[in-house]
């Protein structure tokens, strides 16, 4: 197969190259997966850095999230029930995404919502969900609610917007350029606000009914104090990451004078504390999906093909040029086109 592996940690995605590797030989509880098309991730460029809190041994193929076809199924269930066979389209996550093939567990993949393709499905494993369950689950949305989305033209971001949307919400979008701001207003959100702008929570607040406030704020970047400037009375804010920079402190005094909950999501622990939670999570998702009231995120103001692209998709990502979800199509021999 061909890859991009990492022998030494790189001090950027230009470093990164694809070679020529031995094709990945699967556990006995893995499938074995052509990858048509990968997503990048802020957390590959971490990983590529040796910074990454999950860090395998080198050397190892750098990438997660991809979409493709099953090419060998476990050989630890050979005759029993498994979910995917061989020519079924998948979607999923696993260490080695920036390659021509990658192993899975069960767990770690999902089949493509029907009617969609390789690019839109690729890059749906870690956003959605992450998401879905931050609002409903831990936030409880519900029909009426005016939600405020932070980074809303990010990955999680436009997701969050369409999920909103979908269940019923108002949504205001913030977001630092002016495409970036059309971006979420092109995914369903019905104001955007300039979140680099002075007065932003002020901006949001005179948005809503009577100047109440938002029921629930969304945010991945760590805008936890001056959200609640703009937070309705029994608002919940929800924790979803820290893109800013440095970790907040807040006063919790600001908690008990307007009765707001501060909730925190951590999507990736649920398969260790609550794995219940994830088959319900994805078959709403799913349902969504499927009505096409939720759609890819993927960025389209540029292509990339193949997996010399990966360093300069990585980049654009890294530097804050792009919106929603960066995927590189990945063209397998003999495959039609994406």
């Amino acid at each position: 197969m061909r890859g991009i592996q990492i022998q030494q940690y790189v001090s950027g995605p230009l470093d990164l190259t694809v070679s020529t590797l031995p094709q990945p030989t699967p556990n006995p509880d893995q499938y074995t997966i052509a990858i048509h098309a990968t997503a990048t991730n802020f957390f590959d460029l971490l990983q590529i850095r040796g910074k990454y809190q999950h860090q395998p041994p080198l050397p190892w193929v750098a990438g997660s999230e991809f979409s493709g076809v099953v090419t060998a199924t476990p050989s630890a269930n050979a005759g029993k029930g498994i979910k995917y066979n061989l020519g079924d389209k998948v979607f999923g996550a696993a260490q080695g995404g920036y390659a021509t093939h990658v192993c899975a567990k069960e767990a770690q993949l999902k089949p493509v919502p029907k009617g969609w393709g390789f690019f839109e499905a690729a890059g749906l494993f870690v956003t959605m969900p992450t998401s879905y369950a931050g609002l409903v689950t831990r936030c409880n949305l519900q029909a009426g609610d005016w939600v405020l989305v932070h980074a809303a033209a990010g990955g999680v971001g436009l997701a969050a917007v369409q999920i909103a949307k979908a269940l019923g919400a108002t949504v205001v979008a913030t977001a630092g350029t002016a495409h970036k701001r059309a971006v979420a207003k092109r995914f369903g959100a019905d104001y955007t606000v300039d979140y680099g702008a002075e007065d932003w929570p002020l901006q949001v607040k005179k948005l809503t009914p009577k100047g109440r406030g938002v029921d629930i704020v969304y945010d991945p970047v760590g805008l936890v104090d001056k959200s609640t400037k703009c937070i309705a009375w029994n608002g919940r804010l929800l924790v979803v990451g820290f893109t800013g920079g440095p970790i907040e402190k807040v006063a919790t005094n600001k908690m008990l004078l307007k009765n707001i909950s501060v909730v925190g999501l951590h999507w990736g622990a649920y398969s260790i504390n609550e794995p219940a939670m994830i088959d319900q999570v994805w078959d709403e998702l799913f349902k969504l999906f499927e009505a096409r009231k939720v759609v890819g995120t993927n960025y389209t103001d540029k292509e990339y093909v193949g997996l010399e692209d990966v360093p300069e998709a990585l980049r654009a990502l890294g530097s804050r040029d792009t919106w929603g979800k960066v995927v590189v199509k990945v063209p397998q021999e003999g495959a039609s086109k994406l």
